[in-house]
């Protein structure tokens, strides 16, 4: 399958991309592969292959949880560039 140098601009585009006329030449024929692959990949039979939803075996590794104590508020703070009233201060990320 493969594609076209109008096919690969317009991908170009969707994903804000610049391209030199060699850049889309060298896409067309890369991305062409990839489908080719892609497309033989789906001619495999796999009819009595069951679904998996993972190739690796589950374990849970979470450790129980224990209360422990924490840190005081005036530790938390100690390496702060800056503090307000007992709180991190931070620069507003969306302002009005």
């Amino acid at each position: 399958m493969g594609l076209t140098i109008q096919e690969v601009e317009h991908i170009a585009e969707l994903a804000k991309l610049q391209l030199t006329e060699e850049e889309k030449a060298l896409y067309r024929e890369q991305l062409s592969a990839i489908l080719d692959y892609a497309n033989k990949l789906q001619s495999v039979d796999t009819t009595d292959i069951p679904q998996t939803s993972t190739v690796l075996s589950l374990a849970n590794v979470m450790r129980e949880d224990e209360p422990a104590p924490s840190l005081s508020q005036e530790v938390a703070l100690s390496n702060a560039s800056k503090t307000e009233d007992g709180f991190f201060r931070v620069p507003a990320v969306l302002e009005e």
